[in-house]
């Protein structure tokens, strides 16, 4: 991959993974509900997890949906219906890192498995292996999207679970905690857009 190749690849690594989707969404609710430490694990796991899903569709489970198109609708069911419950817990979370068991930051394991539900991080994967991965280097060519997305996916997602902490010292009301909270619950929703509407196309 030549340096211009490269910069484009990084470019487009870092407009997709600053701009908003159920990801950063997320780690919004996280960074300011459970502060940024306890977010580590959310947002370690969103960035590593991400580079796996890239290296298994540059290597070929992007192409069993395409051959099974029906198993591409099965993973939207399950991704809305993930999201709906993952944006239901941010909108009753109940106060700032309270430390109840049903109000906690997302676990590693949580967060790289949500990958694979998660709309953006498809459109992420398919789009970033097609576009920059030469026919003549294969192997490599997956390799270095993969560790290019980490590099620059992981300073990106944190940046919005800092943000999230930033943003905490105006929601010690109880009032205002609540709003914020439904609000980002909300945007997760609206981020559903796209499933939604490929379901409606797929029935």
């Amino acid at each position: 991959m030549n340096e211009t190749m490269l910069l484009a690849l990084a470019t487009f690594c870092f407009v997709s993974s600053i701009t908003p989707g159920p990801n950063n969404m997320m780690l919004l609710a996280s960074g300011a509900n459970f502060g940024f430490q306890r977010s580590v694990p959310h947002f370690m796991g969103v960035a590593l997890g991400f580079g796996v899903m890239v290296l298994a569709v540059g290597f070929g489970v992007g192409g069993i949906f395409v051959a099974y198109p029906a198993l591409y609708v099965v993973l939207r069911v399950v991704g809305v219906a993930y999201l709906l419950w993952l944006a239901w817990r941010i909108a009753t979370a109940s106060g700032l890192g309270d430390g109840h068991a049903s109000s906690r930051p997302m676990t590693f394991l949580e967060a790289a498995a949500f990958q694979w539900v998660n709309p953006k991080a498809w459109a992420m994967a398919l789009g970033a292996t097609t576009a920059f991965v030469a026919p003549g280097e294969f192997v490599i060519g997956v390799v270095v999207v993969a560790a290019v997305f980490v590099a620059i996916n992981l300073p990106c997602v944190a940046s919005w679970a800092g943000f999230g902490v930033v943003i905490r010292r105006f929601l010690a009301r109880p009032w205002t905690l609540r709003a914020f909270n439904v609000t980002m619950a909300l945007l997760l929703v609206g981020s559903l857009y796209p499933m939604f509407e490929g379901l409606g196309q797929s029935a």
